[in-house]
């Protein structure tokens, strides 16, 4: 399993966050990871990407434990977190170039990974540009082409679609949906259609806990639509 989650749980005080939360998430599979604010999401995602420490449980990415073998498991993993943080101030080409330096690329590979993912995410015409002169969208492809500039295994995007306007939601679905095609993705959102048109199952959260983890046709064969299903899963 590329993300492997078992008996998770992260507490503060008294309130627990996570209660003891399992999931998997396979290699080639698109798992979308749906719940209400504050049930859970980010708080999964930023221990499965190292952010965090976890209270007690394992969170193992492409075989590596995130608590145990730290390095080694961020090496495999693109992180887009919620907020996008971003240097505004730095070239679009320039941000990619300090980014896969982190990750020890240099030279001829470096430029080509640079290269590919500026073709990838459509940032062609945006390359030169300042990261502080690009719309919302913009930005979000660039949040999409750091994280995949190492090449991961494992793609973790957390609400990469939130306050986009119509084009660029078409835009960035299409996107996960081809890195899908090669990659691992866990991703967090609240649109259900989004999950419908682009995911293989839904992993639903709800307070701390796992209330369903099935495909998107199991979850729709009694003929409810999957925001039916969410909202009744989650009162």
């Amino acid at each position: 399993m590329s993300i492997q989650i078992q008996s998770l749980t992260k507490q503060y005080g008294i309130q627990k966050a996570l209660d003891g939360i399992s999931f998997e998430v396979r290699p080639g599979e698109i798992v979308g990871f749906l719940g209400p604010n504050g049930a859970g999401k980010s708080t999964t995602m930023k221990i499965a990407t190292g952010y965090l420490p976890a209270t007690s449980g394992t969170v193992l990415v492409a075989g590596f434990d995130v608590a145990k073998e730290p390095m080694a498991a961020r090496a495999n993993v693109g992180y887009l977190p919620e907020h996008n943080p971003l240097y505004v101030d730095m070239y679009v080409k320039e941000f990619l170039e300090f980014v896969g330096g982190l990750f020890g690329m240099k030279g001829n590979l470096l430029k080509t990974r640079i290269a590919d993912m500026i073709e990838a995410c459509g940032l062609e015409l945006e390359q030169n540009k300042k990261i502080g002169q690009l719309s919302k969208g913009y930005r979000q492809r660039v949040g999409l082409a750091q994280a995949l500039i190492h090449n991961p295994a494992v793609l973790i995007l957390d609400e990469p679609t939130t306050g986009l306007d119509p084009n660029q939601l078409a835009d960035i679905r299409a996107l996960i949906k081809t890195v899908g095609q090669q990659k691992t993705v866990l991703f967090s959102t609240h649109i259900m259609q989004e999950v419908e048109a682009i995911c293989h199952r839904a992993v639903i959260i709800h307070r701390g806990r796992i209330v369903a983890n099935e495909t998107i046709e199991n979850l729709k064969k009694n003929g409810q639509t999957l925001e039916e299903i969410f909202q009744n899963l989650t009162k």
